[in-house]
């Protein structure tokens, strides 16, 4: 199933997507009243009495008429785990992989939907794109054991960083990831969840595809991955405990700017897309002062 946030000018809510009929049924409450029981009834086994269960209110809507927000509440936390493709490291960073995850905090107000304009930083003249397979956390703590049992479902990123302010963290400290990561209003992530249960058992293997202009600059899958999502999932939650509806980034794979010189330009056209999820599509703004 798909389910979406989203916002008809008014207060966001959630809803049950369908996207064949392309329309949508909203669902009462937050996302903490209703996902645990759902992530619960997907971990046993049995989405069709979680779907049942859902508290869809209301007639449904047509899709073209709500603006699909990123698929988390701003009392979640976004968790980025990087390095997690050998080639992108190779290839655009010359790096191998580290012993261990590489994990940090974005801030919120980064998120932008599936549909909206990516704002183009006044600090960056490298603005970077990087498709990533996200995970939604539904249900909490999370067992060491069954990682992938906390799991909602997964839905799609494009983590848009700023490569000439990730390097300009003090000499001998390393990268800033803040200021390359949490720029306002830059990263997309949508349309929507698509619960676990609509996936092959364990961690997802699936196509990353990230457009610019119709032309492509990333190709992978997620099978690539150095660590797997139950491993980035127990590692983090290891340090630092998961909620119901915080949101995960699981790395990029390799064809980024920082490798091939091709940095997002205002007025570009960025499509990323994860199979069996769907795509997201932003437009670049304009640079400030221009």
């Amino acid at each position: 199933m798909k389910i979406a946030r989203c916002t008809d000018g008014g207060t966001p809510f959630w809803a049950l997507v369908d996207a064949a009929a392309q329309t949508l049924r909203p669902l009462a409450g937050a996302f903490a009243d209703w996902a645990p029981a759902l992530t619960r009834a997907i971990a046993a086994g049995r989405a069709d009495e979680g779907r049942e269960a859902l508290p869809v209110f209301g007639p449904a809507l047509p899709l073209a008429d709500v603006r699909l927000l990123p698929p988390i509440e701003p009392v979640n936390r976004v968790v980025v785990a990087g390095a997690n493709y050998a080639k992108h490291l190779a290839a655009d960073f010359g790096l191998t992989s580290p012993q261990q995850p590489i994990a940090f905090l974005k801030a919120y107000g980064a998120l932008i939907g599936a549909s909206d304009p990516i704002r183009y930083p006044p600090l960056t003249s490298e603005l970077d794109h990087e498709v990533e397979l996200v995970v939604v956390v539904g249900d909490a703590p999370v067992d060491p054991a069954q990682p992938l049992a906390s799991v909602l479902g997964y839905t799609v990123g494009n983590d848009v960083s700023a490569r000439d302010l990730q390097r300009s963290g003090p000499a001998g400290i390393g990268m800033d990831l803040f200021a390359a990561k949490s720029q306002d209003r830059s990263t997309g992530v949508g349309p929507w969840i698509v619960t676990r249960d609509e996936f092959p058992a364990g961690s997802p293997r699936l196509g990353l595809t990230l457009t610019v202009n119709g032309q492509v600059r990333q190709d992978s899958n997620t099978g690539e991955m150095t660590w797997d999502v139950g491993q980035l999932l127990n590692f983090v939650e290891a340090r630092s405990s998961f909620a119901p509806g915080d949101i995960m980034f699981t790395g990029s794979p390799a064809g980024v700017g920082q490798g091939t010189g091709l940095f997002l330009q205002p007025g570009d056209v960025v499509e990323a897309s994860v199979e069996g999820i769907g795509a997201i599509r932003n437009i670049v703004g304009p640079r400030p002062g221009a």
